[in-house]
């Protein structure tokens, strides 16, 4: 059975389901979400978060889906197991507050043993054995009601194995789990009774766990471990949260070994054996490559089809590493040529079967992942060279093993894996200190899951907002129809915590029942503006929605105490507004006109606007011309002239993607409910969220400042809107006005006028360039004349002030060249310019013969300067930043030329 027929089947039993209702079927949400606990949506309930949580109602009582996952603690697990992947899809089925353990139960055990001519899996039931968590009495009892097994068929586990919390205080749960015994060649015999409640890891493979059901019935006050936890109570609502892996399920249907040998994966390993001449299952070593490229290929193309782009930090880095892995393995079996066009569109033509978005979107998704493939084949071309080196360093100091901090410089700073240093230093004859590069690793990741821990603390510290969301409801949001409200304070907070007043210049964070104030969001700053009661003013600095459905405002007590019993006028400031408009709906037009210069795969990755100012990040991987710059400039203006006219409409997130809507990048949308912005109609057609004008001329002007890059993969346009615009225009104006008149010349004939005293000024300086490097020279006769006799050797040691690097090595050259011949010479220079030392030392070959190193000189009088410095025996140079020491690194010359002469 086909991985789309499987998923297929998965959302019609829920869809059509008589027993407990029809679900209701939701598409997959992005793989980014907008949770600063995660980087990646990383189970099926991520996105129903806010209806667990009880932040927000559900739209529906039921509902199934098909969510793309990915998960990255285990990259380095990869293709040695069958049950590690990076890129996933879980299945699952959700009850809020509807149906609860029998229901979730019954359901999932007709699906996998109904007969596939019904509809179902068919799966054997005489392999099936469901788990239960050891405290949760209930549910063994419906398993044995629901399926007619006896208890022996039914594990029963604790809490490290089948209970559930998000790791913080909230909700939580006895999970049930589905295992399919795969036979006796995947792990030994076992008796269900003599089980504990751990399973054993001999049993992983065997007992597959296929499906996971969470029975989300309990409030966790503290949750200090998997296993540590208290339970405060029960929920008012009970929920059903269950996760069922396509994968593992499309590959016990298929007849596979594993989920990397699925029909929707293992094309990419069919291309790769053939271009690499190599045999799946001929070697172990083998065989886990291929599966990470696998694995790899199709989780970098989901993730970039998402919107990721390769970097060094966070997402970027995640999708930079997968590539690479796929890389550096295709490299280790053998193929060294760009080997990304060869497998991607591969892996395109198996997911776009249900994503189409791959298909649709592929120009920029190949372009995105080729570039990052040529700048990591540079990465090596450059690594390979610090690699010899490396090893080079090693066998001069008679060493058989790299270290393990230069294994981790090499994959730290150079971005070379360490099973290519691996590689390498075997051929080379030397091995690598493993146990050390496995340390500074440990390391890192201690330092990155330490900051994880800190960051995911703070956001999940959101228990005042919630209690105030609980008692009060959702703010009345008024932000699209007024400028000003009647309001009532709900709330007053500091520091999190509720307060009952605020002094002045006190601030504080304030909930209305009722609000005209634009939270962020979106790339939208919050509105600026007042909230007025008797006796004062509240300055409003930051509006934000900590909790959704919540309007929480920041304010200053500007003028006498404000307490919540106060009757308030809130009101934004117009001013504020009017830019803020324009400055989006700019964003908006100058999007559309990149996608119409550039073409349709230049998409928009991220935005910020406030008033009169706008800057939009996009996926593209090379700098834009000039040309291209003033034509997307043009093309926006024209628009404005146009008179377009802007409309925003509500729709359901599938009717918006049937217009063509552009849904951006890492953003979260309602499922049942959106809200679109037309620019034009179709010319600019987005989800969105923020405030507009009413017609494209009131946004003024677009004067577009700058682009530059953001990332690889990534550039930034930034822009002027509205009278900020004609201001910057303005300043320009000014700026030329200037230096015409200072240079007596008309706007037009300015930038030839300026040109030529450019090209005079360089003229210019190469000639004083050219008499003081002669008056420089002219010193060198002087100081050979000079020369203080050490030990029979003609010493020269003097400082050029003023003379830079290059300026100090010519001086040091001629200074010996000057000295007698045949008789043995040194000449040092240390010369101070901007604030840097520079160290050259120049020795002949009747003083090397004497053992005098140009090499040892710079070593040794270098620390004296601050610095240090190297070369070979007849010419070294080094450099440092203090100047103070220069007469007394000088005086050491003599005395180190008298030591080794």
């Amino acid at each position: 059975m086909s991985t789309a027929e499987i998923r297929r089947r998965f959302i019609a039993h829920f869809e059509d389901d008589r027993t407990q209702g029809a679900h209701t079927a939701v598409p997959s949400a992005s793989l980014l979400l907008d949770d600063p606990t995660l980087l990646f949506v990383n189970a099926g309930m991520v996105p129903f978060k806010p209806y667990f949580l009880g932040q927000e109602t559900p739209p529906y009582p039921r509902a199934t889906s098909v969510q793309k996952c990915i998960r990255t603690p285990d990259i380095e697990d990869v293709g040695k197991t069958t049950r590690h992947g990076t890129f996933f899809e879980m299945c699952g089925n959700f009850s809020f507050g509807d149906y609860f353990k029998e229901g979730a139960i019954s359901l999932a055990w007709e699906l996998v043993t109904k007969p596939v001519a019904d509809g179902g899996w068919g799966l054997d039931e005489g392999r099936l054995y469901p788990s239960v968590y050891v405290d949760d009495r209930e549910a063994l009892e419906l398993w044995k009601k629901v399926t007619g097994l006896p208890e022996d068929r039914i594990l029963r586990l604790g809490k490290k194995e089948n209970y559930w919390s998000m790791g913080v205080p909230g909700p939580g749960g006895p999970c049930s789990e589905l295992l399919y015994d795969r036979g006796p060649a995947y792990g030994p015999e076992f008796e269900v009774s003599q089980l504990g409640p751990d399973m054993p890891t001999a049993l992983e493979d065997r007992l597959l766990e296929i499906w996971n059901l969470v029975f989300m019935q309990d409030e966790l006050s503290a949750v200090r471990a998997k296993d540590d936890f208290d339970i405060s109570g029960s929920l008012p609502h009970k929920n059903i949260d269950t996760g069922m892996g396509l994968e593992r399920v499309a590959f016990l249907l298929q007849g596979v070994e594993n989920m990397y040998e699925i029909d929707v994966m293992f094309p990419v390993i069919e291309k790769a054996q053939e271009v690499t001449g190599r045999r799946y299952g001929a070697d172990r070593g083998d065989d886990v490559r291929f599966r990470v490229v696998a694995d790899h290929v199709r989780s970098s193309m989901m993730l970039i089809g998402d919107g990721v782009t390769p970097g060094n930090e966070g997402r970027g880095y995640v999708l930079r590493r997968l590539l690479r892995r796929a890389i550096r393995s295709m490299r280790l079996l053998g193929y060294e040529d760009p080997c990304l066009p060869e497998l991607l569109p591969i892996s395109r033509d198996k997911m776009g079967e249900t994503y189409t978005e791959l298909v649709s979107d592929w120009d920029r998704i190949a372009r995105v992942a080729y570039a990052e493939e040529e700048v990591f084949r540079k990465t090596l071309t450059a690594g390979t060279q610090i690699f010899d080196l490396a090893v080079g360093a090693a066998r001069d100091a008679g060493e058989k093993t790299l270290t393990g901090e230069r294994a981790f410089t090499l994959h730290d700073t150079y971005g070379f894996p360490i099973d290519l240093t691996l590689e390498m230093a075997s051929e080379a004859g030397l091995s690598v200190d493993e146990t050390g590069f496995r340390a500074l690793m440990a390391e890192q990741r201690t330092r990155a899951k330490a900051d994880a821990r800190a960051k995911k603390g703070h956001h999940a510290d959101t228990s005042a907002y919630r209690a105030v969301l609980d008692e009060h409801g959702p703010t009345e949001w008024l932000a699209y129809e007024t400028l000003e409200t009647e309001s009532r304070a709900l709330a007053l907070l500091s520091g999190g915590q509720p307060v009952t007043s605020l002094g002045v210049d006190e601030v504080g964070e304030v909930v209305l029942d009722r609000t005209p104030f634009y939270a962020e969001s979106g790339g939208q700053a919050a509105d600026a503006g007042f909230i007025e009661y008797d006796g004062g003013r509240l300055e409003v600095l930051d509006v934000q929605r900590p909790v959704r459905g919540l309007v929480v405002h920041q304010v200053r007590a500007l003028d006498g105490e404000f307490a919540p019993r106060h009757t308030l006028h809130a009101r934004v400031d117009p001013e504020w507004r009017t830019g803020a408009r324009q400055a989006h709906s700019g964003t908006h037009v100058v999007h559309a006109a990149l996608r119409e210069v550039l073409g349709p795969s230049a998409l928009q990755s991220g935005s910020y606007n406030r008033p009169g100012y706008l800057r939009l990040d996009f996926g593209w991987t090379s700098a834009l011309s000039p040309a291209q710059v003033r034509d997307i400039e043009q093309v926006s203006n024209q628009a404005l002239r146009a008179d377009l006219p802007v409309a925003w409409d509500y729709m359901t997130l599938t009717e918006a993607r049937e217009r063509g809507a552009i849904a951006l990048f890492g953003e979260t949308y309602d499922n049942t409910k959106v809200r679109v912005v037309e620019i034009g109609g179709p010319w600019s057609r987005e989800l969105c969220g923020g405030t507009h004008v009413d017609h494209s001329s009131q946004i003024g002007t677009v004067v577009v400042t700058g682009e530059s890059s953001v990332g690889s993969g990534n550039r930034r346009i930034e822009a002027f809107t509205g009278v900020e615009g004609f201001a910057y225009l303005a300043r320009e104006r000014d700026v030329v006005a200037e230096l015409t008149g200072l240079l007596k010349t008309q706007p037009d004939d300015l930038v030839a006028r300026v040109g030529d005293m450019v090209d005079k000024l360089r003229a210019a300086e190469k000639e004083l360039e050219k008499v003081r490097v002669a008056g420089l020279l002219a010193q060198a006769g002087t100081l050979a004349a000079g020369a203080q006799d050490v030990g029979g050797v003609a010493v020269v040691a003097t400082r050029a002030p003023g003379a830079s690097g290059g300026d100090v090595r010519t001086l040091a050259l001629d200074v010996r060249g000057r000295l007698p011949q045949g008789r043995p010479g040194v000449a040092v220079v240390i010369g101070d310019a901007d604030g840097k030392v520079s160290v050259v030392a120049a020795v002949n070959d009747a003083a090397r013969e004497r053992g005098v190193s140009a090499n040892d000189l710079v070593c040794a009088v270098g620390p004296l300067v601050g610095g240090k410095g190297g070369g070979k025996a007849d010419v070294a140079q080094g450099g440092g930043t203090d100047a103070s020491r220069i007469d007394e690194a000088l005086a050491l010359v003599a005395t180190e030329v008298a030591r080794t002469a």
